[in-house]
């Protein structure tokens, strides 16, 4: 997994040029994209959730366009529409924002529904249909949502099933004095995110993405994932548990988390580094839970408290072992 690793130092070294003091949130948003996974950010206003996707983006030096979501924007206004061509005399499809290979959703719960929806073909299966044809998006395809958790006139939350398409979930926060400092000195005369460049290319993400399938993963450590998912259908403060997609989640990402480190297999180190970002928006609180102020965090962090660690070797030809 050396070559992933390299990978992952080369990206988090470019996109700090821009963004202060994320480390950890630029190592998720890593593991998401080598996962094949879709990103949803969810912060206060203000806080770099869209620089730090543009950064990523030009760092990869994918194909990148934005939409910025807002309640009059329509399905067609993501996927394309056929236009009628008076030249010959047919109907022409004109492609929408979403043939890229970075998307990003900006505000995503301002769209209406049915808009949101639009965006559920092309996030589960890389594809979309209009008019009865598919039509294929090109690979890597990733998405970055951001949506503000304050000021709820005019939204529309994201329903269960939309949430669940999204690989990670996660926030930025606030930086600290030290941090704010050097993001001022970084900003007195222009934005360092112009002159970044791309480090990598689409091509070796895809390649990267393959690799970390190759990750090994100990019949030890799947049973602790997996009782990490089960325990979360039967915790008293839940309505719903992680589904068998929440435990394929946390598995790639496992295997993604190993890789971006250099290793070729996965401790259960790694699995508690994602749970919380894979797990907690797949979770339901029950009504009582919220009015004790209950959180999903609060849950996972109890289950897995309660949970055994197991004692896992290297794999056998693992160098240096």
């Amino acid at each position: 997994m050396t070559a992933v690793n390299e990978l992952s130092k080369r990206i988090i070294a470019n996109v700090e040029k821009a963004i202060v003091g994320k480390r950890k949130q630029l190592i998720l948003s890593l593991v998401s994209w080598l996962s094949g996974g879709h990103i949803l950010l969810e912060d206060v206003p203000g806080v770099a959730k869209t620089m730090l996707a543009r950064a990523m983006a030009k760092s990869l030096g994918c194909s990148f366009k934005r939409i910025q979501c807002t309640p009059d924007l329509l399905p067609t206004d993501i996927t394309g529409a056929s236009v009628f061509n008076p030249k010959n005399v047919q109907f022409e499809f004109r492609p929408g924002p979403v043939f890229t290979q970075i998307l990003l959703a900006d505000e995503i719960n301002r769209a209406t529904p049915r808009s949101q929806a639009a965006l559920l073909e092309a996030m589960a299966e890389a594809r979309v249909s209009v008019d009865g044809v598919t039509h294929q998006l090109e690979q890597p395809f990733l998405v970055i949502a951001t949506q503000n958790p304050v000021d709820h006139e005019g939204t529309f939350p994201l329903p269960e099933a939309q949430l669940d398409r999204f690989l990670m979930k996660f926030s930025l926060g606030y930086p600290s004095v030290e941090e704010e400092l050097k993001m001022l000195e970084l900003l007195q005369r222009t934005h360092p995110i112009d002159a970044l460049e791309a480090v990598a290319t689409a091509a070796e993400l895809v390649d990267a993405q393959k690799q970390v399938r190759e990750v090994y993963v100990d019949s030890k450590v799947q049973q602790y994932l997996l009782q990490i998912v089960h325990d979360s259908r039967r915790h008293e403060a839940l309505t719903l548990g992680g589904s068998p997609r929440a435990s394929i989640a946390l598995y790639r990402s496992s295997q993604a988390m190993a890789a971006v480190l250099g290793r070729s297999y996965v401790l259960p180190d790694d699995i508690k580094k994602v749970v919380g970002s894979v797990m907690g928006h797949r979770l339901i609180l029950k009504p009582e839970s919220r009015l004790r102020k209950v959180t999903t965090t609060g849950v996972l962090d109890e289950i897995v408290a309660e949970i055994a660690v197991p004692t896992v070797h290297p794999p056998s030809g693992t160098p240096g072992h």
